[in-house]
């Protein structure tokens, strides 16, 4: 006999539907899997045939046959033992095929006919929606995962036996509903708040901008001056998480295994702060089994890298392409993976190895040994930069001061621009300041006869470059958006550039 079942497989971060065939006929006894498959699904024989034989069921010694289509696509991971068990079974006569038809069927088996829990099921049951199905069965501990797509039908199992019993008894099968609205959790709880950071208010002014176009931002100071305090608290001033953000992030970290054991979404825009021993691959992404990294863990949010200088080079220069096409492409020789990598990043360092230049007083270092330092950051990865600021040391009367306005208070002026951008941006498939191709800036960003003259004297004095003037652009945009204007003025500009003042006094100076 012959039978069918649908499953979904996941790549990169999306699912892509798969059928499972199996074939059961007469001939040498045998269990044979086609189809490109990993190692992982190449095992699946002996759990699934181990499964059913521990769940009561008893075949026929026949020759099977099972092919997994599309079968020019690798196929990974443990979450089609169970679609396998199904098939056959299926094709044995002992599930009755018609209740199929629909469904999509999802899960890791263990030997004793235990239903186990998959990675992915966000992805799993929106590409089912996508394929027309209307039912995933799917491990119990993923049913609250799956109930976050709309219009799809949930059922939990967690033995294999439970699954047969449904399928041959319809009229049996449990809905499972959802318990909680996980949307309605206080988003904006955060055990830190910018209103403990005292004195830098150029600095806090800078991240606000930084946070309202959704600008790179390069702090730049001593030791202590408060550059990783003030990188923390970016979330706290984000603009709370919609359900279409929260579900394409927690697609990511469901396919990592790193959701919350208690709930299917995250509550807060993520914050990554990787060590600076962290490999390239880590940062970007890969493996022998192809798993997001850093980069596009922090999606959606703020990837924070301290202590810059100190980071491999190859680490940081990996960063060029996504900072500038916001994904991740990861080229193996079964395939191409795409992840995501709308982020903001965030960087700190000190300007020079002991910390103290340029106060001669404290500083050490010759002038060789600063520049070496500060040449650990090429001027390419620089120029990608929007926004580099200087965190001056705290006077004693600073530090004996009240803080500013409030994480709230500030959040509420970011959400103002990004409804301006979004709302000028709709329909362009880009919704930030910092995302605007050449044509965007061409039509949102036109100076008048003074902002040109300025800008004009500015490109010769400051030697920028192209990427440099259109960032310019970009910031000065954001800036105008947080004072409600029409118009890019050259105040707007003026702050801009000074936000690009430190690749002068450090660098001496930008290039492509």
């Amino acid at each position: 006999m012959f039978s069918k079942v649908h499953t979904v497989g996941i790549r990169g971060v999306e699912g892509y539907p798969i059928l499972v065939e199996a074939d059961v006929s007469d001939g040498l006894p045998g269990f044979t899997m086609v189809g490109y498959l990993a190692s992982e699904v190449r095992e699946a024989q002996d759990r699934v045939r181990t499964a059913i034989r521990n769940s009561g069921f008893k075949l026929a010694a026949k020759k099977v046959t099972i092919n997994l289509s599309p079968a020019d696509i690798r196929k990974e991971g443990t979450a089609f033992d169970l679609p396998i068990a199904v098939a056959v079974l299926a094709a044995s006569g002992i599930i009755d095929p018609s209740a199929l038809r629909s469904c999509i069927i999802s899960g890791e088996l263990g030997l004793d006919g235990e239903v186990k829990p998959v990675r992915g099921t966000l992805s799993i049951t929106e590409a089912a929606k996508k394929d027309g199905k209307t039912r995933c069965f799917l491990p119990e501990e993923n049913v609250e995962e799956g109930l976050i797509t709309e219009g799809m039908a949930i059922t939990g199992v967690n033995r294999l036996r439970q699954l047969v019993d449904y399928l041959n008894c319809p009229s049996s099968i449990r809905t499972a509903v959802r318990g909680n609205d996980f949307m309605t959790e206080e988003q904006n709880s955060y055990d830190m708040d910018f209103s403990e950071i005292n004195g830098q208010l150029l600095l806090r002014r800078a991240t606000e901008v930084a946070v309202a176009g959704m600008h790179n931002i390069l702090y730049i100071g001593p030791a202590g001056a408060g550059k990783t305090m003030a990188a923390q608290r970016i979330p706290t001033i984000m603009p709370t998480l919609s359900l279409e953000e929260n579900i394409e992030i927690s697609k990511i970290y469901s396919i990592c295994g790193l959701l919350p054991a208690d709930r299917p979404l995250l509550s807060r825009r993520p914050f990554r702060s990787p060590h600076h021993t962290i490999t390239p691959q880590a940062l970007t992404g890969g493996g022998r089994i192809p798993r997001p990294g850093e980069i596009s863990l922090a999606s959606g949010g703020v990837l924070f890298l301290d202590e810059l200088p100190e980071f491999q080079k190859r680490s940081i220069e990996v960063l060029r392409q996504p900072m500038e096409e916001r994904k991740i492409t990861i080229s193996r020789i079964h395939g191409s993976y795409d992840y995501p990598a709308n982020v903001m990043i965030s960087a700190a360092m000190n300007p020079c190895s002991c910390g103290y230049y340029p106060d001669r007083s404290k500083c050490r270092c010759t002038q060789q040994q600063v520049k070496n330092y500060i040449n650990r950051i090429s001027k390419p990865l620089l120029d990608r930069m929007d926004i580099s600021v200087e965190a001056s040391p705290l006077t004693y009367e600073e530090m004996q001061g009240t803080g500013g306005e409030s994480s709230s208070v500030i959040r509420q002026r970011v959400e103002k621009a990004r409804i301006i951008q979004r709302d000028r941006l709709e329909g362009s498939g880009i919704y930030f300041n910092s995302s605007m191709k050449q044509t965007h800036i061409a039509d949102f960003c036109k100076l008048g006869t003074a902002e040109k003259v300025f800008l004009k004297q500015v490109f010769s004095q400051m030697d920028i470059s192209a990427r440099g003037y259109n960032k310019i652009l970009k910031v000065a945009r954001t800036i105008a958006d947080l004072e409600g204007s029409l118009t890019i003025e050259k105040e707007h500009l003026a702050e801009a550039v000074g936000y690009r003042n430190m690749e002068t006094k450090y660098w001496g100076g930008s290039n492509g």
